[in-house]
C-alpha cells in the first residue's frame, strides 16, 4: 500500500490547469485530507510557502494583511480560513497584477459560507475540493464511476473487494493518516482524536461558540440517525438545543466539511426546496468511530452497518463529481407512499442515474421497488439505475436497471 503522501490525487490535474489561466486557486476541504502535501508537490521551488498554522504568520495576517500579501510574488498560503481578511488584500493585489498563478490557496473551511469572502474574489478565484481518499486513490486507479454510467458503462469491479475486504474499507474511511494505522483500534483513536482537535479548534474560524461539549454532542446525535430524514430541531432539543442553535451548529459541521446536507430530488424544482434534507457524513472511517461501530459488532448485528455503507457510497460518489468530466448533483429520492432511493445522481442536462445500496450478497425484487418508482416518474430523464451490493456479479434486471458490486465503485 501506498505511504499516506504518495497516493495519486485525481484533482491534482485540475489545480495545474486552473493555475495556468487563473491568478487565486483555492483547494478547499477537510483538515488531514492531503491538502498540504499535494500543494507543496505542485509549488516545488517557484513559490514560497506560508501556513497561517504557524503563529508568528497568523499574527502578521491579522495585524498587516496588506504588508505581508504585498511582499510575496508568488506563494501558497495554506489554511487561509484562519485569517479571511488576507483574501481583501489578496483581491487588491491581483486587480494591480492579474498574472496567473500568482496564489495558490488552501482551506479547511468552506470560505465560500463566511460573509464578504464569496464577493470579493468573484472572477478572480477558481475553487477545488480536495476530500480524504477515494478507494480509486487508494487503488490508484483513475475510472470516474460517475461518468462512466452516463456513459452507459458500469466498470468492472475487483473481485476480491467483498465481504470483510469490504467492512476493512468502510471502517477506515479515506483519511490519508488513518488509513497508515496498523489496526482498526489505532484508527479509532486517530478519528475521535481528530473530532475533538476540530471542534476545540478549528470550528473558532468559522464560528463563535461557547458551548463546545453541545456541539460535541450533536455531532454524536446526528452520527447516530445518518443518511435518514430526521427532524434535526427536534433531535437537537435531545441534547438541549433550540432550533435556532441546532441548525446553525448543522452549518457548521456542513463548513467544516464533516457532514453534507442532501436534497431531495422531485421533478418540481419548488418541491425540492420544501422537503426534508438528509444529512450524510463525508468519511464513513469517522462516522464509524463516533457511534462505535466496529467489525466485531458488525458481525455480531449488522443493522447499524447500512447506514455507515451508505454514507461511504455516498462519500465516494461525491469524491467522483469533484473530479468529473460534466457537473453532477447528488440527491435522493423518497415520496409519501415511502418508496426511497438513496442517491439520485443527476447530470446538467438533467439525466438521473439512481443508486441504492444494499449491504448484503444477495439481491431481492423487493430492493427495486424504489429504483422503479423513480423510472416511472423521471421518465426519459432516467438514464439507469443501479443497486450496489455486496457481491461479485453484473447483471441486468430488465427497465434500465442493473445490480453490480459495490467494489465497482473503484473498478478496474
Amino acid at each position: 500500500m501506498n505511504t499516506p503522501n504518495l497516493y495519486p490525487r485525481q484533482i491534482e490535474a485540475r489545480i495545474v490547469e486552473a493555475l495556468l489561466d487563473t491568478p487565486v486557486v483555492l483547494l478547499a476541504g477537510p483538515r488531514q485530507a492531503g491538502k498540504t502535501t499535494l500543494v507543496r508537490q505542485i509549488a516545488g521551488q517557484g513559490r514560497r510557502y506560508l501556513t497561517l498554522d504557524d503563529e508568528l504568520t497568523l499574527l502578521s495576517a491579522h495585524k498587516d494583511p496588506v504588508g505581508l500579501i504585498r511582499s510575496l510574488d508568488r506563494a501558497v498560503i495554506d489554511e487561509i480560513q484562519r485569517a479571511p481578511q488576507l483574501l481583501l488584500a489578496i483581491k487588491k493585489s491581483v486587480d494591480e497584477d492579474r498574472r496567473p498563478g500568482r496564489f495558490l490557496l488552501t482551506g479547511s473551511a468552506n470560505l465560500m459560507a463566511l460573509p464578504t469572502v464569496a464577493d470579493s474574489l468573484a472572477g478572480r478565484m477558481e475553487t477545488l475540493t480536495l476530500l480524504p481518499l477515494s478507494q480509486t486513490e487508494i487503488e490508484a486507479r483513475s475510472t470516474n464511476w460517475i461518468d462512466s454510467l452516463f456513459l452507459g458503462q458500469i466498470p468492472k469491479a475487483d473481485v476480491s473487494a467483498t465481504g470483510d475486504n469490504l467492512l476493512e474499507r468502510v471502517l477506515r474511511g479515506g483519511y490519508p493518516e488513518a488509513i497508515s494505522r496498523a489496526s482498526s483500534r489505532r484508527r479509532v483513536t486517530w478519528a475521535r482524536q481528530y473530532i475533538d482537535a476540530i471542534i476545540q479548534r478549528d470550528v473558532r474560524d468559522v464560528a463563535s461558540i461557547d458551548k463546545l461539549d453541545q456541539l460535541s454532542r450533536f455531532l454524536r446525535a446526528l452520527a447516530q440517525v445518518a443518511g435518514q430524514m430526521c427532524n434535526y430541531t427536534h433531535l437537537g432539543a435531545q441534547v438541549g438545543l433550540d432550533s435556532k442553535t441546532a441548525a446553525r451548529y448543522v452549518s457548521v459541521f456542513e463548513q467544516m466539511y464533516l457532514i453534507k446536507r442532501i436534497d431531495v430530488w422531485a421533478r418540481n424544482r419548488l418541491n425540492r426546496v420544501i422537503k426534508t434534507p438528509k444529512l450524510q457524513f463525508i468519511d464513513s472511517g469517522l462516522l464509524a468511530a463516533l457511534i462505535s461501530l466496529g467489525s466485531k459488532e458488525v458481525k455480531q448485528d449488522r443493522t447499524r452497518f447500512g447506514n455507515v455503507l451508505e454514507s461511504f457510497v455516498f462519500a465516494e460518489l461525491l469524491k467522483h463529481a469533484t473530479t468529473a468530466d460534466d457537473e453532477y448533483r447528488l440527491m435522493y429520492y423518497r415520496d409519501t407512499d415511502k418508496f426511497e432511493v438513496d442517491i439520485v445522481i443527476e447530470n446538467a442536462a438533467g439525466q438521473l442515474v439512481g443508486v441504492e445500496v444494499k449491504a448484503s450478497a444477495s439481491v431481492k425484487q423487493s430492493d427495486l421497488r424504489g429504483l422503479k418508482k423513480l423510472a416511472s416518474i423521471a421518465g426519459d430523464q432516467f438514464k439507469m439505475g443501479v443497486l450496489l451490493y455486496d457481491g461479485h456479479e453484473t447483471m441486468p434486471l430488465g427497465d434500465g436497471i442493473w445490480a453490480a458490486p459495490l467494489a465497482s465503485l473503484w473498478g478496474i
